[in-house]
């Protein structure tokens, strides 16, 4: 029920949010697109705004060079020298200086009145003019030059600055654009970084990070082209926003959170049903030590009043060994839930003992075999424990034999502890059962409450630090269960 419930809310959370996603990428690549055609529409401005540039610029220059033709054909005396004069006379936006082959200068027109007498203001002009433009050379008479310099009219000047801002204007709105998306407004060749935005400038830092970068963003979206006319272009190279990016990823670290919280639910739940379960059983191994103690008591004083009778003695050292065996029992069951005192025990004397015992109180039919080290090993043991365990996987075996086989005990020393391998010609145990065995209330047979492995699991693995497992098995074969304790 639980994992359904989780189930549920795990698919109706994960639809939600994919379904909010998908909105919000819907919506911001409709920003975006909105965003890019701004762009495009802006270079399309700027683009226009710069072709105009060119044709003021080139209007200018023809404006100065018809200005020298004027000027040469007035010094040739011209005929129509009313025209000439016109066309010299309409040039009032051009600044120009006429000089003789040696530079020195002649006329001046369209420069700054107040100065025009001033030397020293017409040299400096004249050196401006020599480097924005080449001079237009005019043959006046038989060899004899003129060169006519010019500059940039006072309008041409202020389009350029305007057309300079603009463009300025239009890189900045790229890189700090409204849809808040990662951009990097690059040059034709893609090499030079001219603009960036929402990019941390360490990322692009080195050509090898520019270049893998901008194939980055290309793969997520196709580059928008600037033309800016004279046959250059510009790139912008944008991605999904950082908030786009990360509610891609939403859904998924949801459900991680969701998982974490059912595993730590479920490993809670399964912590207090063992711990339950642990007070189940130490409540009831309590009760039954405590239900043992009377009878017992009584029967260790029947034996007594036997012995004072003159009762067979044989008949009495049997009683006495059922009694001692009764006591054994109920001291076993006190101490579970206890943490019990281990102490240096003679493994290899623990197994004949154990052994010893089975073979008194099982049929005949069941064969014991012992194979124990010439070294006498020693090992921390809770004894009475350690010998339950023992008896109940021995007794399991039996059960599994139909009374009727054989069992091994064998005694391995190794270097990290030692082994105890217990091995019976039974019924076998699935490989899908290895684990299984030793839950509580897990049984083959009619009768039972499947408890016996559950409690040898506790006792070797919760008390004596060792493990406790099935070393093999093969159906209608036999199994072996393997034990395994650390000497310390």
């Amino acid at each position: 029920m639980l994992a359904a419930s989780a189930l549920l809310i795990i698919i109706s959370s994960l639809w939600y949010t994919r379904n909010l996603v998908k909105k919000i990428s819907a919506n911001e690549k409709e920003k975006v697109e909105l965003w890019a055609k701004a762009v495009q529409k802006r270079a399309n401005l700027v683009k226009f705004t710069n072709e105009l540039f060119e044709k003021i610029k080139t209007g200018e220059r023809k404006k100065a060079e018809l200005y020298a033709e004027a000027t040469k054909q007035l010094s040739a005396d011209a005929q129509d020298v009313s025209f000439v004069l016109k066309v010299l006379q309409e040039n009032t936006s051009v600044p120009v200086i006429l000089t003789d082959e040696k530079d020195n200068i002649q006329i001046s027109r369209n420069l700054d009145s107040t100065k025009e007498k001033n030397q020293v203001y017409l040299q400096e002009q004249l050196q401006i003019m020599k480097n924005l433009y080449q001079p237009v050379e005019i043959n006046v008479y038989k060899g004899i030059k003129q060169r006519l310099y010019h500059k940039d009219s006072r309008v041409f000047s202020d389009i350029k600055l305007v057309f300079d801002s603009l463009i300025k204007s239009f890189i900045n709105e790229v890189a700090v654009n409204s849809a808040a998306v990662p951009v990097i407004y690059t040059n034709n060749a893609k090499n030079k970084i001219i603009a960036l935005g929402k990019i941390d400038s360490s990322e692009v830092d080195t050509p090898e990070k520019l270049k893998k970068k901008l194939e980055e963003l290309s793969s997520e979206n196709l580059p928008i082209q600037v033309d800016l006319g004279e046959g250059s272009s510009d790139y912008i190279f944008y991605a999904p926003s950082e908030l786009l990016t990360q509610l891609k990823y939403y859904p998924y670290i949801q459900f991680g959170v969701i998982g974490l919280f059912l595993l730590i639910a479920y490993v809670l739940f399964s912590t207090a049903r063992k711990a339950e379960q642990d007070q189940v059983w130490v409540g009831m191994s309590k009760e039954t030590a405590h239900q043992l103690g009377t009878p017992l008591s009584s029967l260790m004083a029947w034996n007594e009043h036997l012995i004072s009778l003159g009762v067979d003695e044989s008949i009495v050292n049997e009683m006495q060994q059922d009694v001692k065996r009764l006591n054994t029992i109920t001291d076993r069951f006190s101490k579970i839930g206890s943490q019990p005192t281990l102490v240096p025990s003679n493994i290899n004397q623990v197994l004949i003992d154990s052994v010893e015992y089975l073979k008194k109180r099982t049929s005949k039919n069941t064969k014991y075999t012992l194979k124990l080290p010439e070294e006498i090993l020693q090992v921390h043991l809770c004894v009475p424990l350690f010998e339950w365990v023992i008896e109940n996987i021995c007794k399991n075996a039996i059960d599994a034999m139909e009374g009727k086989g054989e069992i091994e005990i064998a005694l391995i020393d190794v270097p990290e502890g030692l082994f105890v391998d217990i091995s019976d010609t039974g019924k076998g145990i699935p490989k899908t059962k290895f684990k299984t065995v030793f839950e509580p209330g897990f049984t083959s047979k009619q009768r039972g409450w499947g408890l016996g492995l559950s409690l040898c699991k506790r006792i070797i693995e919760t008390y004596h630090g060792g493990k406790i497992f099935v070393l093999k098995s093969e159906i209608n074969k036999g199994t072996t269960f393997r034990i395994e304790l650390k000497r310390e």
